[in-house]
């Protein structure tokens, strides 16, 4: 096991306070070097997407934007 799927593994996930009670949630969680993981709260054992500093500062302006 890498050291990123043990971060993965033991990582503290959250779900965004505008996901309300409905089922179309995404989580995210903080991870070592400012990387960012997100991933689907109804498959939580799935993949998760790994994004850097720069990347996560991307979706944020993107979703803000939107």
């Amino acid at each position: 096991m890498t050291n990123l799927q043990r971060e993965l593994t033991g990582a503290a996930w959250r779900k965004s306070s505008h996901s309300g009670s409905g089922d179309q949630c995404v989580e995210v969680a903080s991870l070592s070097s400012e990387l960012r993981a997100v991933r689907d709260s109804k498959d939580p054992n799935g993949p998760a997407l790994v994004l850097t500093p720069a990347a996560w500062h991307n979706l944020l302006l993107s979703i803000t934007e939107a």
